[in-house]
């Protein structure tokens, strides 16, 4: 259990490792502990959360991108990819348990024991982060 949470401590300080401009190989990485974000903002939470890889346009642009093993997935395609229909469950599912190669890879944390962590494990709360996420992520859809 320790080990997924040590994700808390060292994903932001990785994300600015990666994410800094030009010597990124000589800045020390800090461990610091995830920035706390408002449960009630799908875009707060996408822009501390996911646009470090994703990008703030969400189509897998961020600054950290270039450092992951696997590239982060365009976000604003998720229901064209899925014949014209959002995924909610399947993202929700994504969040909470990982996906294969990506969240819960060395690259990515598994998202739902972190909003646990954030939310001082308020099961009610995690699921409003997730919907309001799920729910941002909805919008950012191109048509």
């Amino acid at each position: 259990m320790a080990t997924k949470f040590w994700y808390v401590l060292l994903l932001p300080a990785l994300l600015a490792f990666f994410a800094a401009p030009g010597n990124a190989q000589t800045k020390e990485i800090k461990k610091e502990p995830v920035k706390v974000t408002s449960a009630a903002s799908g875009s707060e939470m996408f822009a501390s959360y996911c646009a470090p890889c994703h990008g703030k346009s969400a189509k897998g642009d961020g600054p950290a991108a270039a450092s992951l093993k696997v590239p982060p997935a365009n976000l604003t395609e998720l229901a064209k990819k899925n014949g014209g229909k959002f995924p909610a469950d399947h993202i929700a599912s994504d969040l909470r348990s990982g996906v294969g190669g990506a969240h819960g890879s060395t690259d990515m944390p598994v998202w739902g024991p972190l909003f646990s962590k954030v939310s001082g494990n308020d099961e009610a709360i995690v699921q409003m982060r997730i919907s309001n996420l799920i729910r941002y992520l909805e919008s950012l859809q191109v048509k």
